[in-house]
């Protein structure tokens, strides 16, 4: 099984409902809270190249131009699944769509408090670039990592 790029007509209440069930440990743990409280099915379906594993989906990512790197965002697995490899996978899809694109790095952000995406990233070869505070907030909130493709 390979990620595929969600096209039109696709169900994007079902995909939204994954990534909120794959986001649904950071509740009460991240401060500001997740910016996935304000998105909308049309919201996601416009938000960037959108890739899924699986039909029904068990993972997703949004990919997109961002200041010359491609953005990794929204990266979703199904809880029941997640430490099988499925977010590797699609982390390699990403490189491999960044190098498509021509860009030459490979960039996301992600909350101070998830450690555990802070190993995650970092075994997969990306390195910490800066830390941002959301606006309001004197300390910083979010993490950027970056890895050349």
């Amino acid at each position: 099984m390979q990620p595929t790029l969600a096209t039109d007509p696709y169900d994007w209440p079902a995909l939204l409902a994954l990534i909120s069930r794959a986001f649904a440990s950071m509740e009460g743990r991240i401060d500001p809270p997740s910016s996935l409280n304000r998105l909308t099915p049309q919201g996601l379906a416009l938000s960037g190249e959108v890739w899924v594993l699986g039909q029904p989906a068990v993972a997703c990512m949004v990919l997109k131009p961002v200041d010359g790197a491609l953005y990794l965002g929204k990266l979703a697995v199904e809880p029941a699944l997640q430490g099988r490899g499925l977010g590797r996978q699609m982390v390699a899809r990403a490189e491999e769509r960044a190098r498509e694109m021509r860009f030459d790095r490979l960039e996301l952000e992600t909350r101070v408090e998830l450690s555990e995406n802070h190993r995650f990233y970092l075994s997969l070869g990306f390195t910490e670039v800066s830390r941002s505070a959301h606006p309001g907030f004197d300390r910083p909130t979010s993490v950027r990592y970056a890895k050349r493709v």
